[in-house]
């Protein structure tokens, strides 16, 4: 059995580890840590859990996570990267669900977050853990800084045409929506109900922090510069990530082929039939991305659609599929579940 430690479990995306842990045939959760919830029982917060669990939250403790084979970080941005280095020196494997070890550059990591970097000689170490990019890497790592949300959906919506080196890569647009819970458990008035129910916007045009995460994924597969245009909206809904994605192209190639043959053997990764419309309903609680690719009235345009629930494959399911793999474990162990409708 893998020893699992989960450092801030009272989040979103911490109850979504328990909840998909819970069910995996090769994990004992040893460790749930929060600081304001210190003895509280985890089913006592989280009722869902009733049955599953028969653990409490504690402060976080060196000593107790280091019992563990892997932690995972289910904190805030700024937290892992004043705890990962004493931890991998003890022979644990980290993964990493905030930003900390996301971007390459240190520069443009505090540009973006606002923060000193506490150990940046890590940056270079770190694994992307997107496994559909970088999946025997991933076997190898002992630190993996998961995905974001966003750049899951763009970076898998996206990868076969850069790939493929037939699109202008000049000016990609990606128009993504995302449900509240992409904003956190913590109270904010913005995504209160009364605020944010039947209402509709964009955020952050000016900059979100992961357009430099998206870029740097495209620029990796495309190994060379990209213009990239990101627009994130708010959704009055819980949870989902949909991102439609434009290209410009002057060819008229058998887009759908190229996108069954290049995740033909992806698990987690489902081309629907040409002429589809992913819905983010379809992928509820599930770590599958659904893609359909569109040439609108055969024009230099392509438009391709790509959902994701933002708490599984955009957070705590695809953690586990690099756990799996870092584990030599089945990939899809812990995670072979069906959609919620309605």
């Amino acid at each position: 059995m893998i020893s699992v430690g989960i450092v801030g479990g009272t989040g979103y995306t911490g109850v979504e580890l328990l909840r998909l842990l819970a069910n995996h045939p090769q994990v004992d959760v040893k460790v749930i840590t929060s600081r304001s919830n210190d003895g509280v029982r985890v089913d006592e917060m989280f009722p869902n859990l009733r049955g599953h669990y028969d653990l409490a939250f504690t402060v976080p403790d060196g000593k107790s996570l280091e019992s563990c084979d892997v932690v995972f970080f289910a904190t805030p941005n700024g937290t892992a990267m004043t705890l990962v280095p004493d931890l991998l020196d003890a022979g644990v494997k980290i993964i990493d669900l905030a930003a900390d070890f996301r971007l390459k550059d240190e520069a443009q990591w505090e540009k973006w977050y606002g923060m000193p970097h506490a150990c940046a000689d890590l940056l270079q170490e770190a694994v992307y853990g997107l496994p559909e990019l970088n999946r025997e890497v991933i076997r190898d790592a002992r630190l993996v800084a998961n995905p974001g949300c966003y750049p899951t959906a763009v970076t898998l919506g996206l990868m076969p045409l850069i790939e493929s080196g037939q699109v202008d890569l000049s000016s990609i647009v990606a128009d993504c929506k995302s449900g509240v819970s992409g904003a956190g458990r913590g109270a904010n008035v913005a995504t209160l109900m009364g605020e944010c129910g039947e209402s509709f916007k964009a955020y952050a045009v000016s900059g979100h922090r992961h357009l430099p995460e998206i870029r740097q994924n495209l620029e990796t597969i495309a190994g060379e510069p990209v213009g990239l245009t990101f627009v994130p909206h708010l959704l009055p809904m819980i949870r989902g990530i949909h991102a439609t994605l434009y290209l410009k192209t002057e060819r008229h190639s058998d887009w759908q082929s190229m996108y069954e043959s290049r995740y033909a053997e992806e698990f987690f990764v489902d081309v629907l039939p040409a002429g589809s419309h992913p819905e983010t309903r379809t992928v509820k609680a599930i770590n599958h991305n659904r893609i359909a690719i569109h040439q609108p009235q055969e024009g230099d345009t392509l438009v391709v659609l790509s959902v994701i629930d933002n708490l599984v494959k955009g957070a705590a399911g695809q953690a586990i599929q690099n756990m799996n793999l870092m584990f030599d474990l089945h990939e899809s162990a812990g995670l072979n579940t069906v959609a919620l409708l309605p």
